[in-house]
């Protein structure tokens, strides 16, 4: 698929701002953006950048491995560090600023690692479109004075996408994922059993062949949401008593459908305004 010259321009630009880096660290999670940063960075960089992805409870095994497959099949040089952000009694409160923690871990670790190893930048994949969503880590990447170069090129997810396509990178089309902490109510405690309660009810719901969902941990209540395209198929007496059974063997004790479907970032107008204006 042909891209645009408008498009063409933003991604020449994204190379120049990434050899004008020196030696870079990308933060990766393995989501479309972060791949494609990270992809995007060793074919202007080489040897020169190096890929880093925080290993926790709150990043599911699922899409651990697939991070470690993307950059495998992309030779791009990945180091797997361990955070832990579970630790921090700030993070695991869960209140507004929860994002903004982890991210301080990350940012925190990620320098050390660069100074030991001699790296002069990290960099993480912020596009134009999340600068109009609530991300307080994007807080944090300013205090560590983290580069942005998908933001600097102005590109936005859907161009992001359409380049991955026109590269051939199989990720384009990845359906998006924050962390498995995003699925816990503000208010309620991180903790490894909600995170494994969690990851085991959305391995569940791919298992059964959805693609796009999320398992939304509201205490005894497992809230499901699956994409609209799928929601039909997900609205049959068969698939509820399937839901069901999987979820209150996870020890929930009300499973529910959310008729609204998947929307990214749902558990944030749980926040009122002063929290989000506190969180950054």
């Amino acid at each position: 698929m042909a891209i645009s010259a408008e498009l063409a321009e933003k991604r020449a630009a994204l190379d120049h701002e990434l050899r004008s880096l020196g030696r870079v660290l990308v933060a990766y999670s393995g989501g479309a953006d972060s791949a494609f940063l990270a992809w995007a960075a060793h074919q202007a960089l080489g040897a020169e950048m190096l890929a880093v992805i925080a290993d926790s409870p709150s990043l599911a095994r699922y899409q651990l491995a697939d991070a470690i497959d993307f950059a495998r099949e992309q030779n791009i040089p990945l180091e797997v560090i361990r955070t832990q952000e579970l630790s921090r009694p700030e993070y695991v409160r869960n209140d507004g600023a929860r994002c903004f923690h982890c991210k301080d871990e990350l940012f925190s670790m990620m320098q050390d690692y660069a100074a030991a190893h001699n790296f002069q930048t990290i960099a993480y994949g912020i596009n134009l479109d999340d600068k109009g969503d609530f991300r307080p880590g994007q807080a944090a990447a300013v205090q560590h004075n983290v580069a942005a170069p998908l933001l600097k090129a102005r590109l936005g997810k859907e161009e992001i996408r359409a380049l991955a396509r026109e590269a051939g990178l199989r990720i384009w089309d990845k359906p998006a994922s924050a962390c498995l902490s995003s699925r816990i109510e503000y208010g309620r405690a991180v903790t490894t059993e909600a995170l494994s309660a969690v990851e085991q009810g959305e391995d569940a719901l791919r298992q059964l062949g959805f693609r796009q969902f999320r398992v939304r941990h509201h205490g005894d209540i497992a809230r499901i949401e699956i994409a609209r395209d799928e929601m039909l198929r997900a609205m049959t007496a068969e698939m509820a008593a399937e839901f069901t059974r999987i979820f209150k063997n996870l020890g929930f004790k009300f499973v529910t459908l959310d008729l609204e479907g998947f929307r990214s970032g749902s558990m944030n107008v749980l926040l009122s305004p002063e929290q989000i204006f506190r969180a950054g």
